[in-house]
């Protein structure tokens, strides 16, 4: 080996001996649902964490050992920040100290449905002057195929840095599911891929620190696709389901039902479900980032455009739901009460992200409907230039409504109460499922 080869194999030598030990420092780059989720975890294993994020208010609360999220409690974050184990800034400078530094940036689509990866940029753009050699960054937002070797190697290269000799770069894509208190970051199996056999090696020393499995691919690459089709199978299977819904309208039969028929098989089956559309940072958007880096070859991806074609025609198609239940009791969509119930993309979350909810207020609002929402995760929503608080679902507002849509079956509502109090329903959850009666029409079905 050359004096330079030692001199490399030194770095990663060095490095991976503070990962195994656990004195390495970490900086969590971006403090949302997977930042946070990921920093309590190398925390809790022994870590110390630097948090980044450019929200003051998180940071300000995160330093006072408060949550702002569902998935993290405010208890057990405050042992963290109270040994310093755990503190957040909004300043990069942190980064020179660092050992490892984990990008959890948001990547969300442009108005033209082309990849946005302008944070990530940001934050690649911010760390470079306090990088050094001796460090590991992994990037975990999700992107299309190719931005960890065409985007982010090419800058650190530019710096100065070698990749796999004295800076090791590898990509890994966050799996948080937030709200699932069975799956969490702690054992969720991980995906590492790196540029070089070394930065794969570093990358998967560090995650199984926190980690119950990490399953390394010959390439970031791979990492990034697998993650696209991840989503893309949810999306794809949920557009099917929606299809279903509508299918199963024009036959006559419940499709909730034939879904739950279907589930019965043990094998070749999977249940998905229809619903008022889909919502978060993942489904509504990896999918296309997926077909717009094949697109780029000229081949386009026409089973994954349809699929999203699909689902996104399923707010329009719960307003009018809406609109033929009131007008088969002689109301007009224009001048009647609808409560929303759920307003968050998911369950027992307090994300809004895409959520078909905001789509579906703002078209009953425009056809002159009198809405407001019930949501205990969101007290505040902004539709469009109108600002709405929430109103508690109780059995006076419920009764009040002309119609009561049900978009996010949240666990605290009473399905008991809405069943017997509401006028009509429009379920798009079949949260009311134990509660129909055959016969009735006054809750109404996807």
């Amino acid at each position: 080996m050359t004096r330079q080869g030692a001199h490399n194999a030194v770095w990663a030598t060095a490095l991976a001996t503070k990962l195994e030990n656990r004195t390495a420092r970490v900086s969590v780059i971006g403090l949302g649902y997977v930042g946070l989720s990921l920093a309590m975890e190398l925390a809790k294993a022994g870590f110390e964490v630097r948090g980044v994020d450019l929200d003051l208010e998180r940071v300000s609360l995160l330093n006072q050992g408060q949550s702002y999220l569902v998935d993290v409690s405010t208890e057990a974050l405050k042992p963290m920040v109270a040994s310093r184990r755990l503190t957040a800034s909004v300043d990069f400078a942190d980064a020179a100290s660092s050992d490892a530094l984990i990008i959890c940036v948001p990547t969300p689509l442009r108005k033209s449905k082309e990849p946005d990866i302008s944070f990530i940029l940001s934050a690649v753009e911010s760390l470079l002057p306090h990088l050094r050699p001796g460090q590991l960054l992994i990037l975990e937002s999700t992107t299309y195929p190719g931005t960890t070797e065409e985007v982010v190697q090419p800058k650190l290269e530019a710096h100065g840095l070698v990749i796999g000799h004295d800076c090791f770069l590898a990509f890994s894509p966050e799996r948080v599911d937030p709200g699932n208190k069975r799956f969490t970051t702690a054992n969720i199996p991980k995906v590492v891929g790196g540029v070089t056999p070394s930065c794969t090696r570093l990358a998967a020393a560090l995650y199984r620190q926190v980690t119950s499995s990490v399953f390394e691919v010959s390439s970031p690459r791979v990492a990034e696709t697998a993650k696209l089709l991840e989503n893309t199978f949810r999306s794809v299977n949920i557009a099917l389901a929606n299809e279903l819904a509508f299918a199963c309208r024009k036959i006559g039969v419940d499709p909730w039902e034939v879904i739950d028929a279907a589930a019965t098989k043990p094998f070749g089956f999977m249940p998905f479900y229809p619903g008022p559309g889909i919502g978060g940072h993942c489904i509504p958007v990896d999918p296309l980032y997926l077909s717009w880096k094949v697109r780029l070859t000229g081949y386009e991806a026409q089973f994954i455009a349809l699929a999203d074609q699909i689902n996104r025609a399923m707010p329009e198609h719960v307003v009018a739901l809406v609109g033929d239940a009131l007008n088969e009791r002689g109301r007009a969509v224009k001048g009647s009460s609808v409560l929303v119930l759920g307003v968050t993309y998911k369950p027992d979350v307090n994300d809004v992200r895409e959520s078909p909810a905001l789509e579906i207020l703002e078209m009953l609002e425009r056809k002159g409907a009198s809405v407001s929402y019930a949501d205990p995760f969101t007290p505040q929503l902004a539709l469009g230039s109108t600002k709405l608080s929430a109103v508690d679902a109780t059995p006076e507002t419920i009764a009040a409504a002309d119609c009561v849509v049900i978009l996010t079956n949240h666990s605290s509502f009473d399905y008991g109460v809405i069943a017997e109090r509401a006028t009509l329903v429009v379920d798009t959850r079949n949260a009311l499922k134990a509660h129909r009666r055959a016969g009735s029409s006054s809750i109404v079905t996807l």
